[in-house]
């Protein structure tokens, strides 16, 4: 047995991990997208390395688009097998998908409508008739539940506490006789969620696959959420008569987002001011988010019982059309804008920032990761100058930033993540999804839990599974 790294090898983007068993079954763990990787994003994108037609099956840790973003593509290069995962999963990657097909092709005809006459055709990476094919091809497992998804695999899945539907997939192959037991844990998310579950122990394993973004950070704020972003609110809306602009993922980030808000209205501190969510595909999710109420920690599901939408506030608005969300980029008046990408590398959020980033009375509010190569990253890094659809544009807005609502643990998380296992019984740690500074510091804290041989793979490269 073989295991290579396609994505996710000392980047945080991309994940794509291939395990081939010596009888011929390929098992591919992701099948992300590379986002935020500059000029070589498209390149890494355009090149699996691997031939799809030959991938047995799929298995999908949860439904970032950095997990599950290249599945349309795979299909159209000839993938033929089953795509698993938990059935919140499915439904998100199946809006994410579609919106990403959606851009695909828009981009792709705007660069034929300009290209010159003797330059070649541009293709989308994918289309939404992907996406509808790649949808078809899906076969949902409950968490806890254990299948036989081949003659000597068998597959479950455990809450990774991530976002809606996120998993930890956990493996048992019988190869040569031997049982191996592998482990990914996808994304990790917090022990002290606003909305979800923790995420849940697991049974020993062999070789674990672990995620390592935030291995050298502590969450932690000086201020509860809610106290941070009524402080910023207050301080931006209601004295400097500016705007808040806050990049969020539509799934995840947003819903946390709205909840702290509601808890603000509840609680009767709630600023007086408009709230928008700029973001089509937000609001689904948030739909996809209300409709699996299971995966929610008991402290909203005690909420529920007096508050039947968690998502909802007075002042809140969801924007769907361009005219409306171009109307709302070019109004002075003081408001708060979430709305898509979470590292401002695309989506409406930049228009946004463009149009208000140079005005001193604006706050720009990162609650999350951001590639150092993307915008977020460089407003996070403190650049005075930032280039937003190849025109630059100084920072006069203010940067703020919450580290505590990141949707991935930090280094007590995974460290907690794995508590649950005996060392002295795992053969390997494979760190990916983070960046290779991060991932040593992690490694080293991990040796210090009793955990002997950790690897940090290269992309593209392969390792023997004894």
């Amino acid at each position: 047995m073989k295991i290579a790294f396609h994505g996710a090898a000392r980047v945080v983007t991309g994940s794509k991990h291939l395990i081939k068993l010596d009888n011929g079954t390929k098992i591919l763990l992701d099948c992300g997208m590379f986002q935020g990787m500059g000029e070589q994003t498209d390149i890494l994108n355009g090149y699996f390395g691997f031939k799809p037609s030959e991938i047995t099956m799929v298995i999908l840790s949860h439904a970032h688009i950095d997990h599950c973003g290249l599945l349309p593509r795979l299909v159209a290069e000839g993938f033929e097998g089953t795509i698993y995962s938990t059935p919140p999963t499915m439904d998100l990657a199946r809006i994410l998908l579609l919106d990403s097909a959606n851009i695909h092709e828009q981009d792709a005809e705007f660069a034929n409508e300009n290209k010159n006459i003797d330059e070649p055709e541009q293709l989308p990476l994918f289309t939404q008739e992907d996406v509808i094919k790649t949808m078809g091809m899906f076969k949902v497992i409950d968490y806890g539940q254990e299948i036989d998804i081949d003659k000597c695999i068998k597959l479950s899945f455990t809450d990774a506490g991530h976002v809606v539907g996120s998993a930890a997939v956990h493996l048992k192959i019988i190869e040569n006789g031997k049982q191996k037991a592998i482990t990914f844990s996808g994304d990790i998310g917090r022990y002290s969620d606003l909305l979800l579950r923790s995420p849940q122990v697991f049974q020993q394993s062999d070789y674990i696959l672990l995620e390592s973004t935030y291995g050298d950070s502590l969450h932690k704020d000086q201020l509860p959420i809610e106290d941070m972003l009524l402080e910023i609110i207050n301080d931006t809306c209601a004295i400097k008569k500016g705007k808040v602009l806050i990049p969020a993922f539509s799934v995840g980030r947003t819903q946390e987002l709205l909840f702290a808000l509601n808890s603000l209205e509840l609680k009767g501190k709630l600023p007086d001011i408009p709230y928008y969510v700029d973001s089509p595909l937000a609001t689904q999710a948030t739909q996809v988010l209300r409709n699996h109420p299971d995966v929610f920690n008991n402290g909203v599901k005690q909420l529920l019982k007096v508050d039947d939408d968690v998502f909802n506030f007075k002042g809140l608005r969801f924007i769907d059309s361009p005219v409306e969300s171009r109307k709302l980029s070019e109004d002075p008046r003081p408001c708060v804008i979430i709305a898509s990408s979470g590292m401002a590398e695309g989506g409406r959020i930049r228009h946004h920032i463009k149009s208000n980033i140079e005005n001193q009375k604006n706050t720009i509010l990162i609650v999350g990761y951001c590639d150092p190569n993307s915008l977020g990253g460089k407003l996070l890094a403190g650049e005075r100058n930032v280039q937003i659809f190849k025109q630059y544009y100084h920072v006069n807005a203010e940067i703020k930033v919450v580290k505590s609502m990141s949707a991935h643990g930090d280094y007590q998380d995974l460290l907690h993540f794995m508590s649950c296992q005996d060392p002295t019984k795992n053969k390997q740690v494979f760190l990916v999804h983070g960046e290779y500074a991060t991932q040593q510091k992690l490694a080293d804290r991990l040796r210090e839990k009793g955990f002997k041989h950790i690897a940090i793979p290269e992309y593209r490269q392969e390792y023997d599974i004894d």
